[in-house]
C-alpha cells in the first residue's frame, strides 16, 4: 500500500490464524520501498492528468507494484497465498460516488504471478458509503485490547469500540506537515524538531479549528481534494514564519485529536500508530491536551509503521473467506459488505 504522505510502497508479509471466533496475526517481515523521484512527482500531479493518462499510468503502477512484491518475496523465499493491495488513492470523492486507488489489479497479478485482492472501496461507495476508513474491522478483531486505535498518517483517523464499532477521519496530518517542511528541503519534519522552533499563531489556529468538517458528525472521511481546497489556501493566506505555520498546524492536529476524548470520564487505552507516532513534538503536544484518564500506548516500531499494511492484508483474508470486511456502522453504507476484486494468475 501507499499512503497520502507518499513515503513509498509499504510491503508486509503477514500470517493470520483463526481459533474459534478469535483472530491472531503475525507481522513476519516488512519494508518500505521509497519512490523514485519521477514516480513520486507523477503521483503528486496525476489527479490533474487526462483520463487516458490515468488509465495508462494505472497499468504501469500496477506492474511496478507487482514487480516490487515479486522481488521482495523472491529475496526472502516467501510464498504468499495472495497479494492484498490497497494501491495509492488518486481520487476520494464519495459524495460523487467515486474513490479511486491506483494500481491495476490484473497488472499486479500478471507481473507478480500471484493472485491479487484489490479495489476494497468501490462496493462500499456504490452502496452509498464513504468507502473509508477500512482499518476498523482489523482494529476490532486484531487489536481488541485497546479502547481506541488512532492512526496518524497523511490523515489522522480513529476507531472506537464503544457500542457499535465506529471510525472516521479526524483531520489532515502528515500530508500537511510534509507540505510545509518542503521549504526547508526535507521530506518530513524528523521528531517535529523544526515545528518546535516556532510558536502558535492564534488567528491561524482559530481559522483551522473552525473549518466546517470539524463540526460535522461521523461517518465522515477526508481526501487530498478537501485538504488542497480548504487547508492549503488558509496556510498561504498567513504571511508568517514557516516554523510558526508548522507549530500551529501541529497544535491543530493535537487539538482535533484531543477533542475526540473531551467527554470521556472512564480510563481509556489509546493505541497510536502511523508516521505521526514518531513525531515526538506532536505526541508531546497531544499528551498535554489529553486528560489524565487517557493512556497513550506507542507499540513496537514495526506495528507503528506497518499496522495499516497488516490490516489491509487482513482485509484480503476476509475477502477470500467471503466474510464482511467493510462495516456500515463506520462508512454509512446501506449494509455491511465484502469489498475487494480478485484476480487469479494460474
Amino acid at each position: 500500500m501507499s499512503g497520502t504522505s507518499l513515503d513509498g510502497v509499504d510491503i508486509a508479509f503477514c500470517t493470520f490464524r483463526k481459533k474459534a471466533d478469535n483472530w491472531s496475526c503475525n507481522l513476519v517481515d516488512c519494508t518500505t520501498i521509497p519512490y523514485p523521484k519521477e514516480i513520486k512527482q507523477k503521483l503528486q500531479t496525476l489527479h490533474k492528468a487526462s483520463a487516458e493518462e490515468i488509465i495508462i499510468y494505472d497499468r504501469f503502477y500496477g506492474k511496478y507494484l507487482g514487480k516490487l512484491v515479486y522481488e521482495f518475496c523472491k529475496k526472502n523465499a516467501f510464498i504468499p497465498d495472495f497479494i492484498s493491495s490497497h494501491g495509492h488513492t488518486i481520487f476520494h470523492q464519495p459524495e460523487n460516488g467515486i474513490s479511486f486507488q491506483l494500481g491495476h489489479g490484473a497488472s499486479i497479478a500478471a507481473e507478480s504471478k500471484m493472485p491479487v485482492v484489490c479495489d476494497f472501496r468501490s462496493l462500499d461507495v456504490a452502496l452509498n458509503g464513504q468507502g473509508a476508513p477500512l482499518v476498523p474491522i482489523g482494529d476490532l478483531l486484531l487489536f481488541k485490547q485497546y479502547d481506541y486505535c488512532l492512526n496518524i498518517g497523511g490523515i489522522a483517523n480513529i476507531s472506537t469500540k464503544e457500542n457499535l464499532i465506529s471510525a472516521y477521519d479526524i483531520c489532515p496530518a502528515n500530508y500537511v506537515l510534509n507540505y510545509l517542511i518542503k521549504d526547508f528541503g526535507y521530506d518530513y519534519d524528523k521528531d517535529g524538531k523544526t515545528a518546535a522552533e516556532g510558536k502558535v499563531n492564534e488567528e491561524l489556529l482559530d481559522e483551522l479549528n473552525e473549518l466546517e468538517y470539524y463540526h460535522s458528525k461521523p461517518p465522515k472521511s477526508l481526501g487530498r481534494e478537501w485538504i488542497e481546497n480548504n487547508v492549503f489556501p488558509l496556510l498561504k493566506k498567513y504571511k508568517i514564519l514557516q516554523t510558526d505555520k508548522l507549530f500551529t498546524y501541529t497544535d491543530h492536529i493535537a487539538i482535533q485529536i484531543a477533542k475526540q476524548f473531551n467527554n470521556k470520564n472512564k480510563n481509556v487505552k489509546l493505541l497510536i500508530t502511523g508516521g505521526g507516532a514518531h513525531n515526538k513534538f506532536l505526541i508531546k503536544r497531544l499528551s498535554e491536551k489529553l486528560k489524565d484518564n487517557i493512556e497513550i500506548v506507542l507499540p513496537e516500531t514495526n506495528i507503528i509503521d506497518y499496522k495499516e499494511a497488516l490490516i489491509f492484508a487482513f482485509l484480503g483474508v476476509l475477502r477470500m473467506e467471503k466474510t464482511n470486511n467493510c462495516l456500515s456502522s463506520v462508512t454509512s453504507a446501506s449494509t455491511d459488505n465484502i469489498g475487494g476484486a480478485i484476480y487469479y494468475h494460474q
